[in-house]
């Protein structure tokens, strides 16, 4: 899936344990042996467990067992058990549970939206945006893909897609149609993908033959017509449909026609409630 770096990890200790634990200090119950579990409360796609078994071993806890990220569960399941002392079972507690329930809340979100869009229009991809918290990154994007989606842009090195905000520098619209066939020889092994808010624009674009255009908060039964409309131009063009795109409507755009839904809500919702148990043995 995603590999998450034993810097990162290591940074999610320190942030939460800077020098020491003073109330297991405090207390004088370092040595002893305990036990730690991990329930998700609700029906969820966890995430993140991998993460937690790597958290107990940097902290000399010994992992008995997990399930993986992408896993649906029913409420009360045990998702990761592990032994050590006391003090360390402590250290490895908030941190983990942290990880476990926020990542949990972006897979789960996700993997309800997509249900809802392929309910209409089973091929549809879901596609989630940029707009992540920063520091979180690589988190969010492996609950994304534990959830059944994809990631639509890791960055900007990564593809080519035209914003109005670009066209502004460049000088409207019929400049960037006669730049697109030196665009796409400059950059044969790339898509290049314009964000459109009208049917005037995507016609235009897909005449001048645009890999993709992406459609910005259109309605959908808007874009239903313009989908139409682009796929007697050219058939293999790739259209998105983004701005809005949740839970509640997925399957509205879902069946337009579209490629895939673009959409920024997996991110945004509360976590999945998790219980943690140390119990001494």
């Amino acid at each position: 899936m995603v590999y998450i770096s034993d810097y990162t990890l290591e940074q999610f200790i320190k942030e939460d344990i800077p020098y020491i634990d003073l109330t297991t200090l405090t207390l004088d119950i370092a040595g002893q042996k305990g036990r730690i579990t991990f329930e998700c409360r609700e029906d969820a796609v966890i995430c993140g467990t991998e993460e937690v078994i790597r958290l107990c071993q940097k902290l000399n806890v010994n992992p008995i067992n997990y399930l993986p990220s992408g896993t649906r569960v029913a409420p009360h399941t045990i998702v990761a058990e592990a032994e050590g002392n006391a003090e360390n079972l402590h250290m490895v507690w908030k941190v983990a549970q942290n990880i476990l329930e926020y990542t949990s809340g972006i897979a789960t979100r996700t993997a309800s939206i997509l249900a809802q869009a392929r309910k209409v229009n089973p091929s549809i991809a879901l596609v989630t945006t940029r707009k992540v918290f920063p520091g979180t990154k690589e988190l969010a994007i492996k609950a994304v893909i534990a959830g059944g989606g994809l990631p639509h842009r890791l960055g900007l090195s990564e593809s080519i897609l035209i914003f109005e905000q670009h066209l502004n520098f460049l000088g409207g619209w019929d400049k960037l149609v006669r730049k697109i066939d030196s665009l796409k020889a400059q950059n044969c092994e790339k898509k290049i993908i314009v964000e459109v808010t009208n049917t005037d624009e995507a016609i235009k674009l897909t005449q001048a033959g645009i890999d993709g255009v992406q459609f910005d908060k259109m309605p959908w039964k808007e874009l239903q017509a313009a989908v139409r409309e682009l796929r007697n131009i050219n058939p293999n063009i790739l259209i998105l449909a983004a701005g809005g795109i949740n839970e509640a409507n997925a399957a509205d755009y879902a069946q337009t026609g579209v490629n895939a839904l673009v959409t920024s809500a997996a991110y945004f919702g509360k976590p999945v409630d998790y219980g943690v148990n140390i119990v001494r043995i």
